[in-house]
């Protein structure tokens, strides 16, 4: 049997990057997968490639700097499937290098509204199904950026810490209910926003970074029932970049 055979899993951040991939895989496990982005061309690709495998997929095109689209993704969600079984907040913005004397106000608040204010909101929405059915699993995508600070990209960082600590926080508040709370920390990662941000040589140049697929792995684990001992915890992957190999 697939390791995610009948679940419902809602995943943000879907059009591209890690969070194609953990639909992507997901699917692959039997999961009948919602996905939700702001671009809705690369939602419909992403959807088309699940479906041409015979698997199921919804999309939902959406803002997650609105509360308002937060809640719709939450209501069509259950309006289609009944339930969610599984959440992944992976959405996140990468702003390029800017030390903090410079980066405009405006950019901080997005970041911190997309990284770490919607995944507090969407959990809020979700956590009630998943507290009537006394189970459910929450997996956050947060950095290694999160585990310490770094020249340049103090809103990005301060988003991702402030994501380990909301883990732990709400897996404190729900595992009386059965509902486990997660989070992965990836070090560099070959997505498209690593290369537009960061290295636009990705892999090609450094095969120490990883692939999203390494990440996709963990995160079925941490949806599968192979890991209902672990909750409230934080993972680092870091691949070939861990700083022990330096």
């Amino acid at each position: 049997m697939r390791q995610l055979e009948n679940k419902i899993a809602l995943i943000t951040g879907a059009s591209q990057g890690i969070g194609k991939t953990i639909a992507k895989k997901f699917s692959r496990e039997g999961a009948c997968v919602v996905i939700t982005a702001r671009n809705k061309n690369g939602l419909e690709s992403v959807a088309g490639e699940i479906n041409d495998s015979g698997h199921k997929t919804f999309i939902i095109e959406a803002d997650l700097s609105h509360l308002q689209d937060i809640r719709r993704i939450v209501s069509e969600t259950i309006k289609e499937c009944g339930r969610i079984d599984i959440l992944v907040n992976n959405a996140g913005i990468i702003h390029p290098s800017i030390d903090l004397i410079d980066l405009d106000p405006n950019l901080w608040n997005e970041v911190i509204n997309i990284n770490l204010t919607a995944p507090a909101l969407l959990s809020k929405e979700v956590l009630p199904f998943m507290i009537e059915n006394r189970s459910g699993n929450i997996i956050n995508i947060s950095s290694i950026g999160g585990r310490m600070g770094g020249k340049g990209r103090t809103a990005y960082r301060a988003s991702k810490a402030g994501l380990i600590n909301l883990t732990q926080s709400i897996a404190a508040e729900v595992k009386q209910y059965g509902i486990d709370v997660n989070c992965i920390c990836p070090s560099a990662t070959d997505t498209e926003g690593f290369r537009k941000n960061i290295d636009q040589r990705g892999r090609d140049h450094n095969p120490k970074i990883m692939l999203p697929e390494e990440i996709a792995e963990i995160a079925l684990f941490l949806a599968s029932d192979a890991s209902s001992a672990i909750t409230g915890t934080s993972i680092d992957a870091f691949g070939g970049t861990n700083p022990i190999f330096n």
